[in-house]
């Protein structure tokens, strides 16, 4: 078959930009995964780097010490992503999303920091498995070559919605629809509220003169990992991975 007999690929009905180590991306992510379920949407996931992002930013003055390698952790990761596209398509982008950030945040509170379990190579080579992709992938965690890719990645995602935002970013109904950063949640809300919820985030969006809402109490993300289970509450300022430069 030609490449002019290959079938188009279906529309996008929404972009979303992650970094694998940020908990409200992931938490935003599995509930978009419930509305285009519901919705039958089609959604291409795509790296955006806190790291890139954070290029500027003197991480010992704005960040807490574990921070810097975090971020950095995720880069490596997003080029793995990058090379997963290159060579399996767009399409490959989104199994590889859940099955990394199942081994990041689904598991038991405890668990070596995402640096350390990725040099010891626990991290990867499961969720390349899980992803059903080839293990030699796993040799882009030191590619730098793939670093103008992911900022070219991050520049688009923030030329949407202005620099003074972190991940994840959405883009609805690309390229003419609209974008913006979060919604940043702590919970992963059940179906009927999930799409309540996306149907109230459009409306917002979707009025040219809205720009942001945003209130600072929050709930500790309910993941596995920061041992907190679903269904906890409690209130904490503590919490600002998904705010501004990702504090």
């Amino acid at each position: 078959m030609s490449s002019d007999d290959q079938p188009a690929p279906p529309p996008v009905d929404l972009h979303f930009w992650f970094d694998p180590v940020c908990p409200f991306a992931w938490l935003t992510s599995e509930w978009v995964r419930v509305v285009a379920r519901r919705r039958d949407y089609t959604v291409e996931w795509r790296p955006i780097s806190l790291r890139l992002l954070n290029r500027a930013v003197d991480y010992d003055a704005h960040f807490p010490p574990e921070y810097e390698a975090g971020h950095t952790a995720g880069l490596r990761l997003l080029r793995v992503v990058a090379r997963a596209r290159a060579e399996h398509g767009r399409q490959a982008v989104g199994p590889l999303y859940a099955a990394l950030g199942a081994q990041v945040w689904q598991v038991p509170a405890g668990s070596p920091p995402v640096p350390e379990r990725l040099d010891r190579g626990e991290l990867l080579p499961p969720a390349l498995a899980a992803a059903g992709l080839p293990a030699h992938l796993a040799e882009a965690l030191e590619d730098t070559s793939w670093d103008a890719e992911l900022q070219a990645e991050t520049d688009a995602a923030l030329a949407l919605t202005g620099k003074d935002v972190g991940t994840p970013i959405l883009h609805v109904e690309p390229p003419d629809g609209v974008a913006f950063f979060g919604p940043v949640i702590s919970r992963v809300p059940d179906e009927e509220d999930a799409v309540r919820l996306w149907d109230h985030v459009l409306g917002l969006a979707r009025f040219p003169g809205f720009a942001e809402l945003k209130r600072s109490l929050r709930e500790r993300p309910q993941l596995p990992a920061l041992g907190v289970e679903r269904g906890t509450v409690g209130v904490s300022e503590d919490w600002h991975a998904g705010s501004r430069r990702q504090k």
